[in-house]
């Protein structure tokens, strides 16, 4: 007799969208599911492990085929549930995965054993850095072969089937290894639990020879999945509040400024809360950026040292308090570690712990518990706000061209700001467009999705497929430079095979221009290609492809025009040819500050 799954209809990570995380105190972690469960022949782990994705809310799985993972995927594609879209590389099946997401709150991704796993191990390894939920799953060899000498086809040549296990260890969260039914049941659910609760990857190795086979642990119907909310130590989150609230009330200008762990700590709404209560002018860190809205009356741009948004360096270095949400301070968000702050001015909170000043740490605080806490005790202080507000000027526009000039980048950000609302989310690539894009003001609603902490060139594309994928109300727009898009391009295939509609702007300066700043060299200048002819070559007439060139701010009015209407249901490849050396300032201070650290003699033995 078939029965329902009873379940919860919550998914408890948010999806990055400005001014509207999906945030919630729940316990549960998934969705409830109209599909019955059924005992018999469909009692089998390849059954179980779809019905578990499809209850923890994933619709789409992104795999590339091969021996070990064939099984599996057919009972992926018998889960009334889950869409199996495959993808050209491994690679680009992670970098979708994480994109999805970033929407969805967790994503999937099926490859095969060593040749597939290894080739996905980089877009899991910038997933763990972004404290993505990501479930990797591996078809694995047959489980005869464990504790063998055999040597399999997909390896090194070794009789050790633990080479890919050992380099996932590094950069997932939990692995399970199944090669055998009695714990495969306990094995799965315990990677995927593991997963929601760190918001880390995980890997899952599955014997080719298993999914198909019933078992009666695959029986009954499955305990859902509980996910009990991470509470504080409450004398210590007291005891926090008490000297949060005394450092920061004795401050005459304090501000606040929110960083890219909020998403991970579920405290997006508990930020903007204590913003509201408090009256401090409010920045986010580059990372932070879609985190936090940016209509707020009280926001006042992007905190990134010497590349700040106008004025908004000036305000938070100038503070005699700053509380920094969720930051991650490294080389590059550092501006190669040149911030102009003092730690004994700063109080620093982090997804578990909260830094006063040159004071003690304290451990075992939930993020999300001391920002709603904080905010019932802090006396309202806009005075850097006013400040701000004081100094700003508005920032100017371009000078206008004469006709048919060349098309200058700062233009074309000037036409992209333009075409941005609540139904667009933007996607930004390693290099400028992470400049260009943080100067984009987001209207209420609007997304956004950047890669900051690994920053592996390519990233976008597959992220601008799994994330349109995972947001179908969204129309993504991606900035793209020519040598990232090299790395990665062919899943443009799949976007077209998916019937999306994003519109990816190809900015076409010849090379690999955010290392030109670091460090110049003719290692830099890639091959040119005429990318709307590759286009062109992978719609091959199948699917809603459209593909112009821009020269010249006149063509870009029009390609966006079309893009934006006649054209609204394709997918929109845009090239827009711009000059070598017309890069954002921001890239030239940045660019040679980094170059600074990463140049720094040995110190003195």
């Amino acid at each position: 007799m078939d029965t329902k799954i009873k379940a919860s209809d919550v998914i408890a990570i948010p999806n990055g969208n400005v001014g509207s995380p999906h945030e919630t105190d729940a316990t549960c972690c998934i969705r409830s599911s109209d599909v019955p469960f059924s005992s018999g022949v469909e009692a089998t782990l390849g059954h179980h492990i779809a019905r578990r994705l499809v209850q923890i809310g994933i619709s789409d799985v992104f795999s590339v085929p091969g021996d070990f993972n064939l099984t599996l995927l057919d009972h992926l594609i018998a889960e009334p549930g889950l869409n199996l879209i495959g993808c050209c590389n491994e690679l680009n099946a992670g970098y979708a995965a994480d994109g999805y997401a970033r929407s969805r709150g967790v994503g999937a991704c099926v490859v095969t054993f060593t040749v597939g796993g290894l080739s996905v191990l980089n877009a899991i390894a910038g997933a763990y850095s972004e404290n993505l939920p990501l479930i990797c799953i591996v078809g694995g060899p047959n489980s005869n072969d464990y504790g063998t000498n055999r040597i399999l086809h997909h390896t090194i040549g070794l009789p050790d089937f633990s080479q890919e296990l050992r380099c996932f260890q590094i950069v997932t969260c939990y692995q399970a290894v199944v090669n055998n039914l009695e714990d495969a049941h306990e094995q799965i659910d315990t990677a995927i639990l593991t997963a929601l609760k760190e918001s880390k990857p995980v890997y899952i190795s599955i014997s080719c020879n298993l999914p198909a086979i019933p078992h009666p642990t695959f029986s009954q119907e499955p305990v859902p999945f509980s996910l009990a909310p991470k509470l504080s130590n409450k004398m210590g989150l007291e005891a926090v509040v008490e000297a949060a609230t005394e450092f920061l009330n004795r401050a005459v200008k304090p501000v606040m400024v929110g960083g890219p762990k909020l998403r991970v700590s579920h405290a997006c709404q508990a930020f903007v809360e204590l913003a509201d209560a408090s009256g401090y002018a409010l920045a986010v860190t580059p990372a932070g950026k879609g985190l936090v809205p940016e209509h707020h009356p009280h926001f006042i741009g992007t905190y990134w040292g010497a590349v700040s948004t106008s004025f908004c360096a000036e305000i938070v270095e100038s503070a005699d308090a700053y509380i920094f949400v969720g930051p991650i301070f490294n080389d590059y968000s550092s501006v190669g570690y040149s911030l102009l702050l003092r730690k004994e001015k700063a109080l620093i909170v982090h997804p578990d712990r909260v830094i006063v000043g040159n004071g003690p740490t304290f451990g075992c605080i939930a993020m999300k518990e001391f920002l709603q806490a904080l905010a019932k005790r802090l006396k309202k202080n806009t005075t850097a706000y006013e400040n701000y507000h004081r100094i700003f000027v508005p920032q100017g526009h371009p000078l206008k061209g004469v006709p048919r000039e060349p098309l200058r980048v700062n233009v074309l950000f000037e036409h992209i700001q333009k075409m941005m609302s609540s139904d667009t989310t933007v996607i930004a690539e390693t290099g400028d467009s992470w400049f260009n894009c943080q100067k984009l003001k987001l209207p209420q609603g609007c997304g956004y999705e950047f890669q900051m902490q690994y920053g592996s060139i390519g990233w976008s594309v597959g992220a601008t497929l799994g994330y349109a994928q995972a947001a179908t109300d969204k129309r993504v727009i991606a900035c793209i430079g020519d040598g990232s898009f090299q790395v990665t391009a062919q899943d443009v295939s799949t976007m077209l095979r998916c019937g999306q509609k994003s519109i990816i702007f190809l900015i076409n300066n010849g090379g690999y221009t955010i290392e030109v700043e670091i460090h110049d060299g003719p290692y830099n200048v890639i091959k040119n290609w005429n990318y709307t002819g590759l286009v062109d070559a992978i719609h091959n007439g199948e699917g809603k492809c459209w593909t112009t060139k821009a020269f010249c701010e006149e063509d870009l009015i029009e390609a966006i025009a079309t893009a934006m209407g006649a054209k609204e249901d394709c997918l929109c490849f845009i090239e827009v040819m711009t000059h070598k050396d017309d890069t954002s300032k921001e890239l030239l201070l940045w660019g040679s500050k980094v170059s600074a650290a990463n140049s720094r003699p040995p110190n003195p033995q």
